[in-house]
């Protein structure tokens, strides 16, 4: 059909349209159609599908701006207003592609991904599909390159993955790929499934968890009457796996590890991914929350194969007998593991009957579990009091330890020379609110000393503390490490920290009886149980012996329990939990280091690992992003500011670290919805979204921590706005009758006159104060000019 317009001399007519530029990459054509600056998204792709003409479900089918990079899924938005014209070029391409993730137990899975999602809700859904609780922890990291090896081409590297990896996980549908997003119709698409009134149900045979995963594998390899089969470990096959795996070798190396993480608030393709690009799937956040082994099989064998590659790669550091329990719990898993598989066993136990397995749950539920007989008098706080030696470290000191009286009160240890001094003024006290606590633990040379950083104006005081058995070691260890969150020994966690630092020490014993002591097989080999930096300073049979005999330990443990004490292990590591980014911190001549963890930011040597300085997030009020000199900023309530520009690294990439441990700082066990999505993007994007897509936001970003009240300060909040409100009503009735008087019945002058009321400013100390008092108006139904 002809558009009317004026003819040109070449005949064609100038009518307003201009050729639209199009790949379809299915077929591996370009296409160009004539069109309007008014048309809408949806009748381009209509228009492209009639000039097509191939039978084809077009329904997965999106266009992508190559230029602005930038999905076009507004169908109802016009070209004008996304701004496209005729120089622009668009492809027409599926959203969901594949995607080959690497998991934690370092294998690798072909994955059908929307890219047009946001990487946080391409996540959680791939959290669901696997059954993942909590997909909030985890996030996409690009695969990290060794600087020492030559780059290869891309040839090479796929066949080095598929090397590694083994047979790839694929289930056997028509496309042998796993589809990733919620089932239509589907029960565990539903909010329930991470809520906590979930029901495990039992496996008939052998007692472990059925996940619900069944309902997306079938009968696919994944499933095959075991759905579980990511919740199983299995060992590493040859020491040549683990030498060609990336090993960093200093902080700054791990640093540059950290650069990979992706922006879950943009999408895959946004940020230039790949089809079939090899993606690592890996926690991110180190907060895991609600780990229960009846609902979190997965889960949790996840997560102890993070933590196993993680010291065998010696991403983390750890001690000579600390890597030995760590060896000994992963030959147990190992063992256990295999016998599983074999004998479809889980450590001997009867089948379980799927009714009675949830009744007994409910059971325990209703009665709250275990509790303490003796829960002591909560209006007395327990105090320690005892003989600690205390070193202060300075340069070129010959001075060593000294015996002191020590009593610790509250979150304070006071020292005094003797006991009988108790009662006069201590020597000195120490205040550990927002110290750093650091175990220096050697069982075999009965060493127990506790490393403090204590923050002070200029920067931080150590103090070292040295016990003199394992069970004050311990209650002095867990006191610290209250004290430094400002939690005194009546929280209700001390006891229990207690006995996991009792029960740690105890894992590394190595005093066996000898004749329990399992002669040394072949199916033991320490190249895949112990970090290189250990093989190369003994011999394979002495590991082996000492591996054997901290097996002693842990031989009586069951699977799931050897899985999370090897988490739990990891936990306690100093190191655990920490990330590192390389910074220049205002005022500071040299690059250094910003680690973050789940609840504090810490100043580091970028060389030694040092702390210089400890920032909790319990005092933090926000912090500010400026995009333009990629500074961030961060207040806090009664310390100076802390500014620092982040190197080599995006500052998005910190930013949302710190937002994302904010945001699970705000789970509760008593939730019961689904995530809050955007209360994450607020914390973590660079800006709220834009109607103009290809404008590129450069605002900074400003984020209160206000938002978090308890319902107390809610209450008294709401409370402050109601007598302000109260308090401009008379002012607010004034005015409206005076202007009422003034003006007529058909143009009503809704202006107001605040020149003899307070001051706004002063009005609205409190925030949304402003809202309520100019809400007032409106409901008189005026327009407002303030």
């Amino acid at each position: 059909m002809a558009l009317d317009g004026i003819r040109m001399p070449d005949g064609c007519y100038a009518d307003g349209t201009w050729e639209l530029k199009m790949h379809v990459t299915d077929l591996n054509r370009d296409v160009s159609l004539r069109v309007t600056g008014e048309i809408h998204i949806g009748g381009v792709m209509l228009k492209l599908v009639e000039k097509l003409d191939v039978k084809k479900d077009w329904s997965d089918h999106a266009l992508w701006w190559e230029k602005k990079k930038t999905w076009l899924l507004k169908t109802h938005w016009t070209l004008d207003k996304y701004g496209i014209q005729a120089d622009a070029r668009l492809l027409f391409t599926p959203q969901h592609k594949l995607l080959r993730l690497q998991l934690p137990n370092m294998k690798h899975m072909k994955v059908k991904v929307n890219f047009s999602d946001r990487v946080f809700k391409a996540v959680s859904d791939i959290c669901k599909t696997f059954n993942i609780r909590h997909p909030e922890e985890l996030s996409l990291l690009r695969k990290p390159r060794d600087p020492k090896k030559k780059k290869k081409k891309p040839e090479e590297f796929e066949e080095d993955d598929l090397q590694l990896e083994g047979p790839l996980l694929t289930p056997g549908s028509a496309s042998e790929v796993i589809y990733i997003g919620p089932v239509k119709g589907s029960i565990y698409s539903s909010p329930g499934l991470y809520s906590k009134t979930m029901t495990p149900t039992y496996d008939s045979r052998d007692g472990s968890p059925l996940s619900p995963t069944s309902a997306w594998f079938g009968d696919s390899p994944l499933s095959e009457g075991n759905p579980g089969i990511l919740a199983v470990s299995q060992p590493i096959s040859t020491p040549e796996t683990l030498v060609k795996l990336y090993k960093p070798q200093s902080l700054l190396d791990k640093a540059k590890i950290n650069q990979g993480w992706l922006d879950s608030s943009r999408s895959l393709m946004e940020q230039d991914v790949k089809e079939n690009e090899v993606l690592l799937l890996r926690f991110k956040y180190h907060s895991f929350f609600d780990l229960n082994p009846k609902y979190d099989a997965i889960r949790v064998n996840q997560l102890y194969e993070q933590a196993k590659w993680a010291i065998l790669l010696e991403e983390i550091e750890c001690t000579e007998e600390e890597m030995m329990m760590f060896a000994a719990l992963q030959y147990h898993i190992n063992k256990l593991s295999i016998m599983s598989s074999d004998n479809h066993l889980n450590n001997s136990e009867k089948e379980v009957d799927e009714v009675d397995a949830a009744l007994s749950d409910l059971e325990i539920t209703l009665e709250g579990g275990k509790t303490s007989n003796t829960l002591g008098d909560i209006t007395a706080i327990p105090e320690l009091a005892d003989y600690v030696k205390v070193f202060k470290p300075k340069k070129l000191t010959l001075k060593g330890y000294k015996q002191y009286w020590c009593t610790f009160k509250d979150i304070t240890i006071s020292c005094y020379k003797s006991k009988e001094e108790a009662h006069g003024t201590p020597a000195y006290q120490m205040n550990l609110r927002g110290c750093e606590v650091t175990p220096d633990v050697n069982i075999s040379g009965q060493k127990f000393n506790i490393k403090l950083l204590i923050p002070v104006a200029d920067g931080m005081n150590e103090i070292w503390l040295r016990c003199d058995t394992e069970k004050q070691y311990a209650h002095w260890m867990a006191a610290c490490r209250l004290a430094s969150k400002g939690k005194t020994m009546a929280d209700s966690s001390y006891n229990l920290e207690v006995q996991n630092i009792l029960s740690f020490l105890k894992m590394q014993h190595m005093n066996p009886d000898p004749q329990f002591i399992e002669p040394i097989t072949t199916d033991i080999n320490p190249e895949c149980l112990v970090s290189p930096r250990y093989l190369k300073k003994y011999k394979n049979k002495q590991i082996s012996a000492r591996i054997l005999e901290a097996h002693q330990n842990v031989a009586q443990m069951s699977l799931i329990e050897a899985k999370m004490r090897f988490i739990q292990a990891w936990q306690s590591l100093p190191e655990f939990g920490i990330t590192h980014f390389l910074a220049k911190f205002q005022g500071g001549k040299k690059e250094e280091l910003i680690g973050i963890t789940y609840n504090r930011l810490i100043r580091m040597d970028a060389h030694s690992g040092d702390a210089i300085k400890t920032w909790r997030f319990s005092n933090m009020k926000q912090w500010n992003v400026n995009w333009e000199i990629k500074m961030v900023t961060v207040e806090f309530a009664d310390e100076p500011s802390l500014s620092f520009i982040c190197a080599e690294v995006d500052c998005k990439v910190v930013h949302e670290f710190i937002g994302g441990y904010i945001f699970l700082s705000t789970r509760a066990k008593d939730q019961n919805e689904s995530l809050d999505e955007e209360m994450f993007y607020k914390l973590t994007s660079a800006g709220s979204e834009s109607d103009q897509p290809a404008k590129h936001l450069t605002q900074t970003t400003h984020l209160n921590l206000i938002l978090f009240r308890t319902p107390w300060q809610t209450l008294f909040v709401l409370f402050a706005r109601f007598c302000v409100f109260l308090f401009l009503l008379p002012y607010a009735v004034d005015y409206v009758w005076k202007d009422w008087d003034r003006g007529s019945s058909d143009e009503v002058s809704w202006i107001v006159n605040v020149h003899n009321m307070p001051d706004p400013k002063i009005l609205c100390l409190f925030n949304g104060t402003h809202q309520l008092y100019w809400s007032f108006f409106e409901e008189f139904g005026g327009v407002l000019q303030k």
